[in-house]
């Protein structure tokens, strides 16, 4: 049976507690994530824990052990094919985190972090890049992955990145592709571990004003607001993803 988005209800659930790890050197930017996060995933305010490690680099496991999942978000400037300070202990912390079982999705940089940290590689290629909304396709194993149960095989999402995943780290598998860009999503084989490419948290108008805050890094200098705005559609399937995530492994 296919899931209508617009059937969707909230319903009650218990409290969450998640961690969402940002690398933000620009405030508005950073709030704006916080924000979409939210939304999307369906919780309230108390129930999100934002750290960011360009301020705060070196991340203690007791910042984070009574969290029950961990978002990765985006990054802007920051590209995971670089080291910065943060790299190695939030490298180590998501390790941990996986050793331990626990839920963890990243989307975007958290997606490419994620990779880069099991042992994948990613690679800056402005030639793949996908900058507004696109069709993202599931595979086999996608279709079959409780995350994306009742999807349509061929679903909206919302994307801008000049990175991607080169290759998948042993053990990952992919569960969904762009005909542009490979590796669009991918769960680490039967645990709670998931990355996608897009941008799970966000909806056509999230990324506009993401686009807008960062147009000199995703947009040519002729694109304007109104050119940007005529490409991007709704995403409905796409911005279920964090909410059903955390209904199926928080």
């Amino acid at each position: 049976m296919r899931l209508d988005p617009e059937a969707v209800h909230t319903r009650r659930r218990s409290k969450k507690r998640v961690i969402l790890i940002q690398v933000r050197g620009d405030e508005a930017a950073e709030a704006q994530e916080q924000l979409c996060f939210l939304e999307t995933a369906g919780l309230e305010a108390d129930e999100m824990d934002c750290i960011n490690v360009v301020r705060e680099p070196a991340i203690s496991w007791s910042r984070v052990d009574s969290s029950d999942v961990l978002f990765l978000g985006g990054a802007g400037a920051h590209s995971a094919t670089r080291e910065f300070d943060f790299t190695k202990p939030l490298g180590d912390l998501v390790l941990r985190w996986i050793e331990e079982g626990r839920p963890l999705f990243g989307s975007c940089w958290g997606h490419h972090f994620l990779v880069q940290t099991l042992g994948g590689e990613v690679v800056t290629d402005h030639a793949t890049g996908e900058v507004g909304s696109f069709d993202i396709e599931l595979t086999k194993t996608g279709v079959d992955d409780p995350l994306f149960a009742g999807f349509p095989d061929l679903f909206a999402a919302q994307l801008g990145h000049h990175d991607r995943v080169e290759r998948l780290p042993v053990g990952c598998e992919e569960l969904a592709f762009s005909d542009r860009c490979r590796y669009q999503v991918l769960r680490l084989g039967d645990r709670p571990v998931y990355g996608t490419q897009f941008h799970s948290e966000m909806n056509e108008s999230h990324l506009q004003a993401r686009l807008m805050m960062y147009r000199d890094t995703y947009l040519e200098e002729r694109t304007g607001e109104d050119e940007l705005s005529a490409t991007l559609r709704p995403s409905p399937h796409a911005e279920l993803l964090l909410s059903r995530f955390l209904d199926l492994y928080a």
